[in-house]
């Protein structure tokens, strides 16, 4: 579990860095690719719930969702 809540808290971290360039930087656009993380971020934690639960077939929606989540974050990450 460790491992599991230090990425999602890492990512966390990464995208309070990304907006902190924005401020340091002068470019507000950096404030769009944090935005653009977050579906990524929301990933990770559908992912943690997921196995928090044992992988149980109650919440098999979730494996459906991580899915969904991360192709939009690696979209908007493309885009932003």
């Amino acid at each position: 579990w460790a491992i599991h809540f230090s990425s999602v808290f890492e990512y966390l971290f990464a995208m309070g860095m990304v907006w902190q360039m924005a401020a340091l930087s002068g470019n507000e656009r950096w404030k769009g690719l944090t935005w653009g993380m977050l579906p990524l971020h929301a990933s990770g934690v559908a992912a943690c719930t997921y196995h928090f639960f044992y992988n149980s077939p109650d919440l098999s929606f979730l494996v459906l969702l991580q899915a969904a989540l991360t192709l939009a974050g690696n979209t908007t990450c493309a885009v932003a």
